[in-house]
Formats: C-alpha cells, structure tokens, sequence
C-alpha cells in the first residue's frame, strides 16, 4: 500500500492506519541460529521427513538471498537424489553378490549385537557440550561423526557402552531430523556427564593433557569432547576438564606413530581407536589402521613407510 501524504485536508480519522507487518515480511534476524539442511556437511542427514520451504524474508542481503534460493532447490531435489543414491547401492550391493564378496553382517544380526547383550563394558561418552563454539557448518560435521561411531558401534562384535551426553540444543535439533535416530542403540542423555559418573571414574580426552592413556581400565568412563574446531579453539577440553576437576589424559600417539601434523583427531577416529582396543587390538595397530592417511602417521619401528 501507498503511503498516504499528511495534510491539513485530512483528519485523523479519515487517514488510514498503518497496516500490520506480516510474519512473511517480518525482518530477517542473523542472530536466530538456523538449522543445517544443505549439503554443507558433507552428506545428507535428513532422512525420511518433510522439508518445509524455505521463506526468504525482506531486507535480507543479495548474498543471504542467493544461498536461501540455492538451499531451496536443493531442497526441491533431495528425494530425488535419495533414490538415486538408494538405486546405486542396490546396484553396489548386487555387483559385491555376483562377485562373492562378503556383504558384512545382516541386519538380523545386527540387531542382536546391542549395547546390552555385549561382553564390553568400557564406557564411552561423547560430550556435545560443545554447541556454542560451533557455527552451523561444524554443528552438522559434529554430528555427522556421531553418525559414524554409532556405525561403528552397531557393526561390532561386542559393542562399547557408548553414551551422548549434554544432548541438547542446535545438535540435538539437527538430529531430530534423522527418523528412528530415538531408537538407535546409544544412552541419549541430556544432562552433563558431570551429573551422570563420578568425578573420579571418569577421564577426559585431550591431546593437550600430559598424561597418558597406557591401558583401558573397564572401570573408567573415556569422555571424548563432541568439537569440531579446526583449530580455533585449541586447549578447549583440556582447559574444561581442569576446571571441572576430571581426570584427563591423551591417547599414546607419541609412544606408537609419528605424526606430521597435530595429534588432533576427529570424534568418530578416537572413538573407533577406543573401540578397536576393547576388541583386543594393540594401540599401534588401532592407530594405524584409523588414523587417515592425509596426517602422515607413519610407526615409530617404521618410520620410513606412511600409513
């Protein structure tokens, strides 16, 4: 509507009133933090729900309104990608048949290898504390990884007691897009692990502590910290455990590997580390057959040959 000119022909009550602005022209607000639903993570992570479109609001950027209209159709293709995706496995796992390649274990016995029913006790806790620190980029890597020590969990033998703590907020809201995610095998908690373990059974992992992990003892809880940072915020956990007063300590990448980059890993590395260990694997042989290529681990017996 045209705004009406003040003038003294008019009287108060004949002008019109302001008309409401509507939710749709509300002003965009930057500081409401939005929710991962592009392929910025790396990989799809909504999984069997409804999309509802995106609304591009007034007074937005030229930039911000080209990355919503983009986040739109990609929106608009998802299905159409997930049964192509779903065609091409079908496709791989048909090839793997025909070739004798071994398929890995069914889903029927999957579902009998749960947390409960393994000879593992070693509890694992990942602490998603951490959401604050995070843009929604790194949210979504953050967790992603979770998906994949969940992956690696349900596919073990004996399976880790394997914990997601202080689940809440923008991770946990990103999650909820995940259908059946409530149902997987894992010890969803809300509150800290400070809440849920003594202070003194527990032991938080960093590559910044000075002690050393030279053993898993069953009887200790291994809390690794749900961050992805690269690098902006380095010392986080161990400074957070000190203040909490937890025990802390680093896994022995120095007694076993070399390394040309930092000993930083990520949490779904550290994760199958740990679980690789509680199946019976030496640290050397858990680190070499995890830790990826692109660190240039190489093993201290054999420094000449990288990983």
């Amino acid at each position: 509507m045209r705004a009406v000119t003040h003038c003294s022909c008019v009287s108060d009550e004949a002008r019109p009133k302001p008309r409401k602005m509507s939710n749709l022209e509300a002003p965009f607000d930057s500081t409401v933090p939005s929710i991962c639903t592009s392929n910025s993570c790396g990989e799809d992570i909504h999984q069997g729900t409804e999309e509802p479109p995106v609304k591009i609001a007034l007074g937005i950027s030229k930039r911000q309104k080209k990355k919503l209209e983009k986040k739109q159709k990609w929106l608009a293709t998802k299905e159409e990608r997930k049964q192509k995706e779903r065609e091409r496995l079908k496709l791989k796992r048909k090839a793997k048949r025909e070739a004798g390649i071994e398929l890995g274990p069914s889903r029927k016995l999957l579902k009998l290898c749960t947390m409960a029913n393994s000879n593992c006790k070693q509890r694992i806790v990942i602490d998603m504390s951490y959401d604050g620190y995070m843009n929604e980029k790194d949210l979504c890597k953050s967790v992603k990884q979770l998906h994949r020590c969940y992956s690696s969990n349900r596919r073990a033998k004996n399976p880790a007691q394997l914990y997601v703590t202080s689940f809440h907020g923008p991770s946990a809201q990103i999650m909820e897009r995940n259908n059946g995610f409530k149902n997987w095998d894992i010890h969803f908690k809300e509150e800290s692990y400070l809440d849920l373990f003594f202070k003194k059974d527990v032991v938080y992992l960093s590559s910044d502590s000075e002690n050393v992990v030279n053993e898993l003892d069953e009887n200790k809880i291994y809390v690794i910290g749900g961050l992805v940072d690269h690098n902006n915020h380095k010392g986080l956990c161990h400074r957070l455990a000190c203040e909490n007063e937890v025990n802390h300590a680093r896994l022995p990448i120095n007694e076993f590997m070399k390394m040309k980059t930092r000993q930083v890993l990520t949490i779904d590395h550290v994760f199958q580390i740990l679980l690789a260990v509680t199946e019976g694997k030496s640290w050397k042989n858990a680190f070499l057959g995890i830790i990826p290529a692109r660190k240039g681990a190489t093993a201290l017996d054999d420094s000449n040959e990288c990983i």
